[in-house]
């Protein structure tokens, strides 16, 4: 199936929005020769809100907003390369325990960023649902 263009531009704008969101916080709050929490946090962030999108009326009903948003923007601001680029590099420094505990704590965190994500999008919904039938 190919793409339709103007999701494909979608993408392409929201990769672009993503990737110097990243490099601007990178920039701003650098890892420095410790632990690289910048980039931890920045995909930790990332997971959260890619896990939020699913809430927001706008994603649901607009494809392009859906793939601007998630393999766009948020595709864009996280990042496996640099995360696995930076445990290799504690590793290269011979920083088993420090390699170990940040690939590990970034799975964690993100999926625990996730998990957070729906419960509070399970609640968004319920209270849309109460909402609507108090309404009628």
């Amino acid at each position: 199936m190919t793409p339709s263009p103007h999701l494909t531009l979608a993408v392409a704008a929201g990769g672009a929005v993503g990737a110097l969101l990243r490099h601007g916080l990178e920039m701003w709050v650098p890892d420095g020769a410790g632990f690289p929490w910048t980039t931890l946090a920045i995909n930790v962030v990332g997971a959260f809100l890619l896990a939020l999108l699913p809430a927001l009326a706008r994603v649901r009903r607009s494809p392009a907003w859906t793939v601007a948003l998630g393999p766009g923007v948020l595709g864009g601001f996280t990042t496996l390369s640099a995360a696995s680029e930076q445990a290799r590099a504690l590793l290269a420094d011979e920083r088993l325990a420090a390699a170990s505990a940040y690939a590990l704590g970034t799975l964690v965190a993100c999926l625990a960023a996730v998990l957070l994500a729906g419960l509070l999008s399970a609640r968004v919904e319920q209270d849309v649902v109460a909402r609507a039938g108090g309404d009628e």
